[in-house]
């Protein structure tokens, strides 16, 4: 018995099907843990003043500087991904935490005190973090300034050589 062309476009029709199935039910399981979890950070999170000593991106196996509990306790997958790493002091203590979003992570500033919230080793947020669009509307300021400056400088450069 051979199969027609319309047997094998159901085939794929149904395989797809199966795939997209599996595919919503494992994001829906997903998104349910990670509601819980970002449930469980809000209820726990504190506000710390901390000096930045240090950052890293690494995997979490190659931080020696983390307890391990945390190092046993991480999924597999989680050894295979590099992680955003910040070496804080937090009165006398020196600690490892981590931060899962990149945009925090570029705005913290090495070697400065600033004040954060963080949740376990978790560093949740800080306080006067500005959004992406505000930091990029900052940085444009600074090209058109720095632009207007060079411009008054080479003006100024110019009739310093006609007044020669």
């Amino acid at each position: 018995m051979t199969m027609t062309w319309a047997d094998w476009l159901l085939l794929i029709v149904v395989i797809i099907a199966v795939i997209v199935g599996i595919l919503i039910f494992l994001s829906k399981k997903a998104y349910k843990k990670m509601d819980e979890q970002n449930e469980f950070i809000e209820q726990n999170k504190m506000l710390q003043t901390a000096f930045i000593i240090d950052k890293t991106r690494d995997r979490i196996t190659n931080i020696k500087s983390l307890p391990k509990a945390v190092t046993d306790n991480m999924p597999k997958r989680a050894a295979l991904v590099k992680m955003y790493f910040v070496k804080v002091k937090i009165g006398p203590q020196i600690l490892t935490l981590m931060t899962t979003d990149k945009h925090l992570y570029e705005a913290l500033p090495v070697k400065k005190t600033v004040k954060i919230e963080i949740a376990g080793l978790y560093i949740v947020n800080m306080i006067g973090l500005k959004s992406p669009e505000q930091l990029k509307a900052i940085e444009q300021e600074k090209k058109e300034k720095a632009k207007a400056e060079k411009k008054v400088a080479k003006k100024a450069a110019k009739d310093k050589n006609k007044k020669k």
